[in-house]
């Protein structure tokens, strides 16, 4: 996510009709015991693509203004980019893509906000309300800062305690840290990436009380920015496959261990 600017739910794959094995014909277990469940069976989690690869081609409209409780901003930006042109959109839709693998894997249910079958958008506010509407467990939106040469690593944000208009964040501040913190942890142990060297004290955490997506949201929500796209070092990460790969590993890894408790 670009520092000067700021973030519908995809059709499943199609699941087989085949009927299920009767009781005569059903193979049990070796033990004989039911089979666990998976550990994120039950669970929704609401993955959010930072920005849409369409909004380079709709600047007025992702100008217009929306209200975000307290304000009113932008309806989304286009994000940021490496200097050899790999879009912010195109590495979080990316990233998407291989956490919502990840999770499906561990029994949850993920609903992603977009997956670029819109033009452009969704508004920072539509985004918020695609998470309550789904009464997720946990949502969290992938991003990439751009900031300076020599800023390096990657920060969660989290919501601050906003109160005006439509927002109020007063029941998600605490679980949301607690998310991040997760998160934070996993997604280090997992890329081997520092926490961000401008920001958070060195915990990888940064509260904001100016992003829509988190101060409309009403439940647990925190945004994620993976690496700076200007550094060249962090860009050479970003545009890896395999550390994408291990990027929504972390992440994963860091939803399990919130939702698991």
């Amino acid at each position: 996510m670009a520092l000067t600017a700021c973030v519908a739910e995809t059709p499943q794959a199609s699941r087989s009709t085949d009927a299920k094995p009767t009781a005569a014909t059903a193979t049990p277990s070796p033990s004989g015991a039911a089979r666990p469940s998976l550990p994120l069976a039950g669970r929704t989690v609401v993955v959010d693509p930072g920005h849409n690869p369409g909004n380079f081609r709709h600047t007025a409209e992702i100008n217009k203004k929306v209200d975000v409780g307290t304000h009113r901003k932008e309806c989304d930006t286009t994000g940021t980019a490496t200097d050899a042109g790999y879009t912010e959109a195109a590495f979080t839709l990316d990233v998407a893509h291989r956490l919502r693998e990840l999770l499906e894997q561990r029994g949850a249910k993920v609903v992603l906000v977009h997956d670029a079958e819109r033009p452009y958008g969704p508004c920072v506010d539509e985004r918020a309300r695609i998470g309550n509407a789904a009464g997720a467990d946990a949502v969290v939106s992938v991003h990439a800062d751009g900031s300076a040469v020599g800023n390096r690593g990657f920060h969660v944000i989290l919501p601050a305690r906003v109160r005006g208009g439509g927002a109020d964040t007063a029941k998600i501040v605490a679980p949301s840290r607690t998310l991040g913190e997760k998160l934070a942890a996993a997604f280090t142990r997992a890329t081997g990436a520092p926490p961000a060297n401008y920001l958070g004290g060195g915990t990888g955490l940064d509260v904001r009380d100016d992003l829509g997506g988190l101060n409309l949201s009403t439940v647990p929500k925190v945004f994620l920015e993976c690496g700076n796209m200007r550094d060249p070092k962090d860009a050479a990460l970003l545009t890896d496959p395999a550390w994408r790969q291990k990027a929504a590993q972390g992440i994963a890894d860091g939803i399990g261990a919130y939702l698991e408790g």
